[in-house]
């Protein structure tokens, strides 16, 4: 059974019987859990709840839950646990008051009348006064979709070579998302904003029987990102079949996302298949270059003017007010001299998201997109529209 109409479960709230709860867990279990879960919690919200961390007893465990009711991170803690029960606490509160803690066993027990939860270790006795934990919206839960699995490190280095170029305004919507596409034994995260385009390809550990594909958050993709720093076993990704919702299971860990609905760009076809230049150059070289020029691009709008011509590109950036700057790197170039204008702020973040070695520069002419690419990697293509200049 799917849960796919987020609105109707947040209007129609589950009863969840309140239960007296004692336990006791390591203080930096805890405050791990909470900085895992406090992602989720809502900042500016019509509804108070929402910023408050749901702590349920589960099987053993301690389960934290948040929700600012499009995103939704669960996590579980090791604990003792003497007596089941569930509540809500006030999340700033609370994690504020346990990263103060010393890494002592805490214990944790929860009072009916007024609901809060007291908290007890050598030279500590808090109580942080809560909330029935029926009245905190439940986590959708998925129990069916497409589920793709994926080394935790390499879903990482996808969303990030792609997620710089997800649009930050919400002009439209579908552009501050990510596509995701599966297929077979192959995913691929696709990103533009109008100017910039990332698109990253890689192979999931096993076939997929059913196609499928979404938009996902920008914010969603930044928080898992972050998560699965520390990540080393699989992880699955679920798409439910409406495509309202995502679902990433972790290793003590569970995000649930809505996701974005509309048409998202064929970005296929503005991905250049021809190029007059090509140029190959030193990542390190080429992203030191632009870092040194984007102190000056700054008060000249921005600007970087590349000039590929035999053996070499040369960089430069103007201000008429603060001056110039100028650098040349070694290059292997193929095809015609030409001349391309970029945004500075563009270039590096592309710059910065590649690994070591080296990058090719294609081009066509002045007015048409430029290509970057890793050489050697297929995987991955950045492009980027240039900016108008004059020569």
């Amino acid at each position: 059974m799917v849960d796919d109409d987020l609105s109707d479960i947040y209007t129609n709230p589950k009863q969840i019987q309140r239960c007296t709860m004692r336990l006791s867990c390591l203080q930096e279990n805890l405050a791990r859990g909470l900085a895992i879960v406090g992602r989720a919690v809502a900042t500016r919200t019509t509804l108070p709840i929402t910023q408050n961390i749901l702590m349920e007893t589960d099987q053993s465990r301690l389960k934290l839950s948040a929700t600012n009711l499009e995103l939704a991170i669960t996590t579980w803690v090791g604990a003792k646990i003497e007596e089941e029960g569930s509540l809500t606490i006030p999340s700033r509160l609370m994690t504020d008051f346990v990263n103060s803690l010393p890494r002592e066993t805490l214990e944790l027990q929860s009072i009916s009348n007024p609901i809060a939860m007291s908290f007890n270790c050598p030279g500590f006795n808090a109580t942080i006064n809560g909330v029935d934990s029926h009245e905190f919206p439940p986590i959708p839960s998925v129990e069916d979709g497409v589920t793709a699995r994926m080394d935790p490190q390499i879903l990482r280095t996808a969303i990030n070579k792609v997620l710089i170029a997800a649009a930050t305004e919400d002009t439209r919507p579908v552009l501050t998302g990510v596509k995701l596409e599966i297929s077979g034994q192959q995913i691929t995260l696709a990103a533009a904003d109008g100017i910039r385009l990332a698109v990253y390809k890689s192979s999931l550990l096993e076939s997929v029987s059913e196609e499928t594909e979404a938009i996902i958050p920008h914010r969603t993709l930044a928080e898992l990102q972050r998560m699965l720093s520390d990540q080393e076993d699989p992880v699955e990704l679920v798409v439910t079949p409406s495509k309202s919702q995502l679902v990433v299971h972790m290793k003590d860990v569970e995000l649930v996302s809505q996701l974005i609905q509309g048409a998202f760009p064929n970005y296929s076809q503005l991905i250049p298949q021809t190029h007059a230049t090509k140029a190959v150059v030193n990542l390190e070289k080429f992203y030191g270059a632009s870092r040194s020029m984007a102190a000056f691009a700054r008060d000249g709008g921005g600007i970087v003017r590349l000039h590929i011509s035999s053996g070499k590109v040369t960089i430069n950036s103007n201000a008429e007010e603060t001056g110039k700057n100028e650098g040349v790197i070694d290059a292997n170039v193929e095809g015609e001299e030409s001349k391309i204008a970029f945004s500075s702020k563009y270039i590096t973040d592309v710059l910065s998201v590649l690994d070591r070695g080296e990058v090719s520069i294609e081009t066509s002419n002045p007015s048409s997109p430029g290509v970057i690419r890793p050489v050697n990697d297929e995987d991955y293509v950045h492009v980027i529209m240039p900016m108008f200049v004059q020569w």
